[in-house]
């Protein structure tokens, strides 16, 4: 783990860049946006190598030390080099999109510098031999990853432990999970550890991390960021996509990402679906005329929603203000526990499609899922009923109840589509999460919404609506995500309502378990 810098050191290495002095004074990386970070470094305020050095001081001060967040796995010990680099080439600083953004991706993106485990101690080490395209394109267009980060093992989950990691603590509360599967993804962008950050998204995965850390999480259309080189779950499910503190950090990301990969053949269709401009979007009008599907299947009844429905209420407020019209969704057809319960097919894709992954993985410490469960290096408690339903399929792709699922869902998809034209709708709009992120020791967040996007492949971003009332625990109180589901190849139209409500409510606060770092002594 990197240690803090001294100022001394950082000052040397300054002025052998040729930069001011004084640059690391002027700029606070707390809740620093891309915007910012390119405007610091074009005005010679911050150097690359000071952004990231100042990140890695924070992951030293409040992941494994201070509030013990453990959401990050490893650090990238190349990552300054990189950053130095950046500082030598100031037409390569102006010309790239993503100039510098440290990001901390997922454990389940393949890093050509970094083992990618899944958080799995079965895993150690396990080294791919390229990047994955996504993790290709964001350093094409500039961007640095500076850590990955701890998950959900496998991503089969959504508290966010490992057997190699440990469990995540949620930074608004540390007796909370962070939600997940991308949970340290989530705690990372919230407490200020990187600058943004990549998830993934089988069912809930990246929405629910941002629901739980106040933050904005996007899952693009399925086959607009291609998953070569991702570790997969479903191939009916799966999406990627990025975990941010604002809407136009999460465009920018998208920018980079989105288009076909000739080695992922579900990106196919992504081609001519590209906008220029994602940013080109983000207008703070864009809900005047809008028309959005409350969909009262997926707010919860019961007691233990009470806050979760209290906080949704001012945000349907909040959106009829900005100029939305809302329209009342009774459609049984959306119940979540149904869906998942009778669509759901992530334990028939699973085993054939980990195990050609792990092929392509040259030192894999196992070659197959029953190597791992033999191995008995997992977290058995969150894993092991998940693990045997999957192994235990001869060939899951085979069975008569798979293909009946993929009916269903074929159905379900165009029921949905149907819906949007016959409201003439913009977005379904819905808690990610009917009730509070659950605390430590449990292993399962009961109640999420997630599946309705899991199932069609349809965009759907999660932005903060708001915080459940504060506690002894939760200074701030417990954030709460409204999610808002699109039609496919809708992700411009999706963020620029996104960034609208974003404008309209401000409702985004860094968590007071990770507070700026004190200056350091002269």
């Amino acid at each position: 783990m990197f240690r803090p810098t001294s100022t001394r050191a950082a000052l040397v290495v300054l002025a052998a860049l040729g930069l001011p002095a004084q640059a690391q004074e002027r700029f606070a990386v707390e809740e620093a946006t891309i915007a910012g970070v390119r405007e610091a470094l074009t005005a010679g305020r911050i150097s690359c190598r000071t952004l990231m050095q100042t990140y890695l001081d924070r992951i030293a001060a409040y992941d494994q030390a201070g509030p013990k967040l453990a959401a990050i796995r490893a650090v990238n010990q190349q990552a300054l080099r990189q950053a130095e680099a950046f500082d030598r080439d100031p037409d390569r600083r102006a010309s790239a999109p993503l100039a510098c953004v440290p990001l901390v991706l997922k454990d389940n993106y393949n890093t050509a510098e970094l083992p990618t485990t899944g958080g799995s101690a079965s895993l150690a080490g396990a080294q791919p031999a390229k990047d994955a395209f996504a993790v290709a394109k964001l350093r094409a267009a500039g961007a640095i990853v500076l850590a990955k980060a701890n998950l959900q093992e496998f991503a089969q989950g959504g508290v966010s432990v490992s057997s190699l990691g440990g469990q995540v603590r949620n930074p608004y509360d540390l007796t909370r999970t962070p939600g997940g599967s991308s949970g340290g993804t989530g705690a990372a962008v919230a407490a200020n550890l990187a600058l943004a950050g990549m998830g993934s998204d089988t069912v809930n995965s990246i929405r629910s991390p941002a629901s739980a850390n106040n933050l904005v999480g996007l899952r693009a259309t399925q086959g607009l960021i291609s998953l070569s080189g991702i570790m997969p779950v479903s191939k009916t499910q799966d999406a990627i996509g990025p975990i941010t503190r604002t809407v136009a950090d999460a465009a920018a990301l998208l920018q980079a990402m989105a288009g076909p990969d000739p080695d992922d053949p579900l990106t196919a269709p992504s081609a001519g679906k590209v906008p220029e401009s994602y940013a080109a979007f983000l207008k703070p009008d864009a809900l005047k005329g809008a028309r959005l599907g409350v969909v009262k299947a997926l707010f919860g009844t019961k007691p233990e929603h009470a806050e979760v429905n209290r906080v949704m209420q001012q945000a349907l407020d909040a959106l009829e203000a900005a100029g939305a019209t809302l329209v009342t969704i009774e459609d049984p057809a959306f119940e979540a526990n149904r869906l998942n319960a009778e669509n759901d097919v992530q334990t028939y894709e699973f085993k054939a499609l980990f195990n050609q992954y792990l092929a392509t993985i040259p030192n894999a410490p196992h070659r197959d899922l029953a190597g791992i469960i033999a191995s008995g290096q997992y977290h058995k408690a969150a894993l092991e009923k998940f693990f045997a339903g999957a192994e235990a399929r001869q060939d899951g792709m085979a069975e008569p109840e798979y293909r009946a699922r993929l009916e269903r869902i074929a159905a379900f998809k165009a029921h949905v589509a149907a819906l949007f034209d016959a409201e003439r709708l913009d977005a379904l709009i819905y808690p990610l999460q009917k009730r509070l992120v659950v605390p430590i020791g449990e292993l399962n967040q009961a109640d999420r919404n997630g599946i309705v996007a899991g199932l069609t492949g349809f965009p759907a971003i999660d932005v903060p609506a708001g915080f459940s009332a504060p506690g002894e625990t939760a200074p701030l109180g417990v954030p709460v995500g409204l999610d808002l589901l699109g039609r496919p190849w809708s992700e411009g139209r999706l963020l620029g309502l996104a960034y609208a409500f974003e404008q309209a409510t401000r409702l985004r606060r860094p968590p007071a378990s990770t507070p700026p770092l004190p200056s350091p002594a002269r």
